[in-house]
């Protein structure tokens, strides 16, 4: 069942993308900041208490909706799992962004390009030349496929696998990078310290966890449908040096599985911004941009396939 739910979501998500996302966006903003501000004391223990109490009443909300639709009927549980992959899966959210700074490459307009990727990162890049906007784009793919797509399926599955209903699973993943962006990314740039600092810490070790085996294995997955032999050596030599470990470990897999090279330094702000090298082979450009589209295409129908053949796996045993 949890397969047909995913291709249901997607089909869904593909040929009517969700309109009122932002809505929904509002309002979680709203309801995780009433326990920002009723809780942060600057402390990481009153980040725990306040991310136990975001999260906890949803899932177990959700939990308790999926078992008495499914004791109704099994079908009522089905549908309910692929409204909740609908509202969490968001595909459309980066290839909107993407493929119109494709096309406006292909076509040679780089300022059109340089906004709409401003727009994007939310970050400006009106400094960037041609190459350095595809490998950035690409970046912002790599990073946005796998935490809107790959990451909400690996915990969709997991959830079903042990009888808990996939939409909780789902709800718990993209709650959990809600959290650490809002408590712990977006409150590092604050200047009061009480916005972020010790608070967010226990949404960004928390994200961590939930992170952890998702990233891994998209990681994993680029290299089979990709270079196999690139990715593995970029993984295991390039990766930690990003920043961000994790994000790392999918930029330098992808990097690898293209042939292309990313990170590197950027103009930022009239000065130069560095980042490690990750990545073998060519520099980035359009067609680079249409390589990772198809990547990212070929790890979907991969994991389509894979839960396929555990479905029948199980139904034959």
């Amino acid at each position: 069942m949890s397969l047909f739910a995913l291709i249901a979501a997607l089909l869904l998500e593909q040929f009517h993308p969700l309109s009122s996302r932002k809505y929904l966006y509002g309002w979680l903003s709203s309801y995780v900041d009433f326990f920002q501000l009723h809780f942060n004391a600057g402390a990481y223990k009153h980040g725990k208490i306040a991310w136990t109490l975001a999260v906890m009443p949803l899932l177990a909300g959700v939990l308790v909706l999926f078992w008495i639709l499914n004791s109704v009927h099994p079908v009522f549980a089905w549908a309910f799992d692929v409204l909740v992959l609908y509202l969490t899966m968001g595909f459309r959210q980066f290839s909107h962004y993407f493929t119109r700074i494709h096309k406006a490459m292909r076509e040679g307009k780089l300022d059109e390009a340089r906004g709409l990727l401003t727009k994007w990162r939310g970050i400006p890049s009106h400094e960037l030349n041609a190459e350095e906007v595809a490998r950035v784009t690409i970046e912002e793919a790599l990073i946005a496929s796998h935490r809107n797509v790959f990451g909400v399926i690996v915990w969709f599955v997991l959830f079903s696998a042990v009888g808990l209903g996939g939409a909780a699973g789902a709800l718990l993943y993209r709650l959990g990078q809600f959290l650490r962006k809002r408590w712990a990314d977006e409150g590092e740039s604050e200047p009061d310290e009480l916005y972020g600092g010790a608070f967010g810490g226990f949404a960004r070790k928390a994200f961590y966890v939930l992170e952890w085996l998702p990233v891994r294995l998209t990681a994993l997955t680029f290299a089979i449908v990709g270079n196999f032999e690139d990715t593995a050596y970029c993984w295991r030599t390039q990766a930690a040096r990003w920043p961000d470990p994790e994000a790392g470990i999918l930029l330098a897999s992808g990097a690898g599985a293209l042939g292309v090279r990313l990170g590197m330094t950027i103009p930022q702000g009239s000065l130069p911004f560095d980042r490690p090298e990750l990545g073998v082979g060519d520099d980035a450009d359009a067609d680079f941009m249409q390589s990772a589209v198809g990547l990212v295409w070929r790890s979907v129908v991969f994991w389509l396939i894979l839960l396929l053949l555990l479905t029948l796996a199980s139904l034959l045993g």
